[in-house]
């Protein structure tokens, strides 16, 4: 049986907010330094396990307007969560991840303007790609065996995250202004 669009009460939507409450936990995990840890790593494969776990139950029982909106929320507060914490940790440099942060914020306001004219703002496949990069290269960055062996690894994924996360901005900003019925009007300038 399909889920009613506006459904709040879903087995997909209980794993997202499972998911958001387990950020501060995440958080804490991350170790100082650039030596990764185990229990940061295998929570953080969970975590984001339960991204495609959320996204499958969704397609599988009907998306819901709350769905579109808390999953990409979710995986913005859990990547940019983790982000600042290695940021912290000395292990990520600030910049690519001030350059994410910008474009993660951004658009999730312009979801909730969106969203407040009746709008959904689903994550497109451009968006799907950049999260699954970021996952990565936090992943790596926390992992043990990479974290110190491979830099290259998780830096590597840190900046085509950094493209991919700009690109798929811009692809929803331009398509914000050439869509009559978004809320952006196509005389608001363009910024990032």
């Amino acid at each position: 049986m399909a889920a009613d669009q506006y459904a709040l009460a879903t087995w997909a939507n209980a794993i997202t907010t499972s998911r958001l409450l387990l950020v501060p936990l995440m958080i804490w995990l991350v170790p100082s330094g650039d030596q990764g840890g185990w229990a940061a790593a295998a929570l953080w494969l969970v975590l984001c396990c339960s991204d495609f776990v959320d996204g499958y139950l969704a397609r599988k029982q009907g998306t819901t307007r709350s769905g579109a909106f808390l999953d990409p929320l979710a995986d913005k507060v859990l990547v940019l969560g983790a982000m600042f914490a290695l940021v912290s940790a000395e292990v990520f440099w600030i910049v690519p991840v001030v350059i994410i942060a910008v474009r993660e914020v951004g658009i999730s306001v312009y979801r909730i303007f969106a969203g407040a004219k009746g709008v959904s703002v689903p994550a497109s496949r451009m968006g799907k790609y950049k999260t699954l990069t970021q996952q990565f290269a936090v992943g790596f960055a926390l992992f043990p065996v990479t974290a110190t062996s491979a830099t290259w690894l998780w830096k590597g994924f840190l900046w085509i995250a950094v493209v991919l996360t700009t690109v798929s901005g811009i692809q929803y900003l331009w398509r914000a202004r050439t869509t009559p019925h978004l809320p952006i009007p196509a005389d608001t300038p363009v910024t990032l």
